[in-house]
């Protein structure tokens, strides 16, 4: 009984030594691994802000004036290609733009969807990947070697 008892004590001691957890508001771009800056643009986690801008807001392109593709969403790859290629609205999401134009293989100013990401084939690297142009891609339009493995293709 006396182990039982010592048991008990031992625990109880371990409960009260534990600093209770602070609660806080659930944030979306936290959790996800993004921040925003003063400015509203995606700040990756970890990285620190200057002034009111920061080197990932200072690369994101803006739509050209007049294009009509409204304010850019915050998953913003279909909408970029909206700038580049025309379309509604509609081809703000990813995956709508497997629905655009004619079915095709890779090639050069092919637009390359996969499920979640469209992007546009500029070029093709030397070992064998196409080089791919996108918008959202780690929150900036970035071109580079990609695999387009599973992916459609359309022009």
């Amino acid at each position: 009984m006396s182990r039982l008892f010592v048991a008990a004590l031992a625990a109880l001691a371990t409960v009260a030594a534990v600093p209770s957890a602070q609660a806080r508001p659930y944030d979306p771009a936290q959790s996800q691994g993004w921040q925003q800056t003063e400015a509203g643009q995606p700040l990756r986690r970890g990285a620190r802000q200057t002034g009111r801008q920061h080197r990932y807001a200072q690369q994101v392109e803006r739509a050209p004036s007049g294009s009509g593709v409204g304010p850019r969403p915050s998953r913003w790859c279909g909408w970029w290609m909206r700038t580049q290629k025309g379309g509604g609205p509609q081809y703000n999401l990813a995956w709508n733009w497997r629905n655009y134009g004619s079915p095709s293989g890779p090639q050069v100013g092919a637009v390359v969807v996969w499920r979640h990401h469209v992007g546009m084939i500029v070029g093709r690297a030397a070992n064998g990947q196409w080089i791919v142009k996108s918008g959202n891609d780690g929150g900036a339009v970035r071109t580079r070697a990609r695999s387009v493995s599973g992916a459609i293709f359309r022009v």
